[in-house]
């Protein structure tokens, strides 16, 4: 185990690497200024010449693509204004729009993103996984047809229309309205200002997973051992909940592992209609200012959750799954 973690751990790191110079490229290599784009509409050349000496934009691109590296290991040092800023490491660059360090304004808008995420994969696995395996222990009957057809129902209507819909209507009426307040400083006001986000988006991705569980189920509850265990008089309760589920939650495991890390960066809809600092709202606003050394940045975060889960979900298949065997 040790050595396929370390294995994987070199493979992520690696690919981290790879993205980050691509992302640098396309960002930084296309055919606009990025000095000017990132100075903003009422900037003078020399603002934009500092701006360019600042980040290195005038030395060959893997000097600057270096550069860039070293400052997420050891950290960086920038002008603005006249006046030099500190970026310790991680450094992640500088936001010349709004002259914070990028790794602040992620680090700030992270926690709303993770609460928002977390929250609702709790709500959307409990919901989705109890539901689809109700429905796969009846089979056929009309729960079965109820529980399928409300999942492609919700599933048909886009999810920005019922957020939008929930955040007009039940925010601040029947749920609490939304707002984000650190976990450290009050953690009741902190999960009273998310439920609203976390309940429509649990009910919504709930949807998607009743059907995966439900399926996983049927096959899992088919298998042969599945079959040993009834006859060996064990309690159906006992079968589906200890020895079908168990294999039934592993290709779960993997959607869920993946959903984590997509919408880690892709929950721009939650938080933009309740009104939630995330990551998502930073990422759009550096879009349409075109800030990009908060996009890199954005980019950066993304990579690296996504290749983290993944690993996550590879650790975890050998646990719910003895079949699983490490390459």
């Amino acid at each position: 185990m040790l050595t396929y973690i370390l294995r994987r751990i070199a493979i992520a790191i690696s690919v981290i690497v790879v993205t980050m110079v691509a992302s640098f490229g396309l960002f930084f290599l296309a055919p606009t200024d990025p000095a000017g784009a990132m100075c903003g509409r009422n900037c003078t050349p020399e603002r934009i010449a500092d701006i360019t000496k600042s980040l290195g934009l005038d030395e060959p691109f893997l000097a600057q693509v270096t550069n860039y590296m070293k400052g997420v290991v050891v950290g960086r040092t920038f002008s603005s204004g006249g006046t030099t800023v500190e970026c310790p490491a991680p450094c992640l660059g500088y936001s010349y729009q709004l002259g914070q360090p990028v790794t602040k304004l992620i680090g700030n808008a992270l926690p709303v993103t993770v609460s928002i995420v977390i929250g609702g994969a709790v709500v959307y696995l409990f919901i989705g996984v109890l539901t689809g395996t109700v429905a796969a222990r009846l089979r056929g009957t009309s729960v079965d047809r109820l529980t399928v057809g409300a999942s492609l129902g919700i599933s048909s209507v886009p999810y920005f229309v019922v957020a939008l819909l929930a955040a007009l209507y039940v925010a601040g009426t029947i749920l609490p309205r939304s707002e984000y307040t650190s976990f450290f400083d009050n953690p009741f006001a902190w999960a009273a200002g998310l439920v609203s986000a976390w309940v429509i988006l649990g009910l919504t991705n709930a949807a998607g997973y009743t059907r995966y569980a439900r399926a996983a189920m049927i096959e899992s509850l088919g298998e042969d051992y599945v079959r040993t265990a009834r006859a060996k008089g064990i309690s159906e309760r006992r079968v589906v909940y200890r020895h079908g589920l168990r294999a039934a939650i592993t290709p779960i495991a993997t959607i869920l592992g993946l959903d984590l890390a997509f919408q880690l960066t892709g929950a721009i809809f939650t938080e933009a209609i309740f009104g939630l600092p995330g990551l998502g709202v930073l990422t759009l606003r550096a879009f349409s200012f075109f800030d990009l050394p908060v996009l890199m940045g954005a980019v950066l975060v993304g990579s690296v959750a996504l290749v983290v889960m993944n690993l996550i979900v590879d650790i975890v298949y050998t646990v719910l799954d003895p079949r699983v065997r490490l390459a």
